[in-house]
């Protein structure tokens, strides 16, 4: 799934495909918004960790992976 990421003072955001499911990756926002935890941490699809302060967070968008179209095709 992909999930994107603003940063407040930050000119881009943050996107990373993660194995997580959609109701792990609510659940850890959720806690880090309502104080119960004080950084946001998410684990991409390689196991990397995103670790965002949870005082910083501007959004976050929970979706699905969309393929790419890669070519060209007939329109």
């Amino acid at each position: 799934m992909e999930v994107k990421i603003g940063v407040q003072h930050a000119n881009r955001e943050l996107v990373l495909e993660s194995d997580q499911s959609p109701d792990e990756v609510y659940k850890a926002v959720a806690e880090a918004l309502d104080g119960k935890s004080k950084l946001l941490q998410l684990t991409d699809d390689k196991g990397r960790r995103v670790i965002v302060p949870s005082d910083r967070l501007a959004y976050v968008e929970i979706g699905e992976v969309t393929t790419r179209k890669v070519g060209f095709g007939a329109i």
